[in-house]
């Protein structure tokens, strides 16, 4: 068996999912040895660290885990996962991780750093959960015109409209611990980042696929989903979905910005 790189150790408090399903507008039911619907492991193993050993982007700074490549900018690219078998709220559990991948690459843009991290989640000394985590670094933002975004399909069987706030995106900050600025400081985001506002976390746009997948499909197997384009807290998105267990997110001007693939 592999040695991991990193393990963590959570009790998987029922509070906490209970209050990431307000978050996300549902009225919050999950009881203690509940299955947890997918991705809720998201709010879960936390790595607090103090001030000082934070980048300016409110992430942890690089070292260790996921090396330092001299590359400002963080941004989650996508992901894949293995449902197993359901974890539980309430009850403990260890997160192990490796990492499978630290590469640097010259992309169009400049260049690009790219992390997979390879976790497992066990309960009860089974593991329930798979998941690789694709990580891309790169350069501050120049002056030149921002590349252009895909176009979505416009296929969908149906969709579901989903609009965000300042307020749902520093919620879900908070029950993720993810400190990344660019998701609460409007400012920073727009003057150091060079976004048009306030960024949807991608995490959040895959877990409404998720949910969504699941409310079609029953108990979920697997998901693959892709970040192409970042959303903005001020705009309306639409969740597509085709009958074949693809979906995406598609943008208020037709561009993509997530696509995926549940089984």
């Amino acid at each position: 068996m592999d040695t991991p790189d990193q393990i963590l150790h959570d009790v998987m408090d029922t509070a906490r999912a209970r209050a990431l399903e307000a978050t996300l507008g549902q009225a919050p039911g999950l009881s203690t040895g509940a299955a947890l619907p997918p991705f809720f492991h998201q709010i879960y193993f936390w790595e607090p660290r103090p001030p000082e050993a934070l980048g300016r982007d409110g992430h942890p700074k690089v070292g260790g885990l996921i090396p330092d490549m001299g590359l400002p900018r963080r941004m989650w690219a996508g992901g894949r996962l293995e449902f197993l078998t359901p974890l539980r709220a309430g009850q403990p559990a260890a997160r192990r991780t490796f990492r499978e991948k630290a590469v640097q690459k010259q992309g169009r843009t400049g260049p690009l750093g790219f992390v997979t991290l390879r976790h497992e989640i066990w309960q009860d000394d089974t593991c329930c959960l798979r998941e690789w985590q694709d990580l891309v670094y790169r350069e501050d933002p120049g002056d030149g015109p921002k590349p252009t975004p895909p176009q979505a399909r416009q296929d969908e069987d149906t969709y579901e409209t989903a609009g965000f706030n300042s307020t749902t995106l520093f919620r879900y900050s908070a029950l993720t611990f993810n400190g990344h600025r660019i998701h609460y400081d409007e400012e920073y985001s727009r003057t150091v980042e060079g976004y048009d506002g306030l960024v949807v976390h991608g995490p959040l746009l895959a877990q409404l696929l998720m949910l969504m997948a699941e409310r079609r499909l029953g108990q979920l197997r697997s998901f693959a989903f892709r970040a192409t384009s970042p959303l903005m807290h001020h705009e309306t998105a639409q969740l597509c979905w085709k009958n074949d267990g693809i979906c995406w997110v598609r943008g208020p001007d037709g561009r993509q910005c997530m696509e995926a693939q549940a089984g």
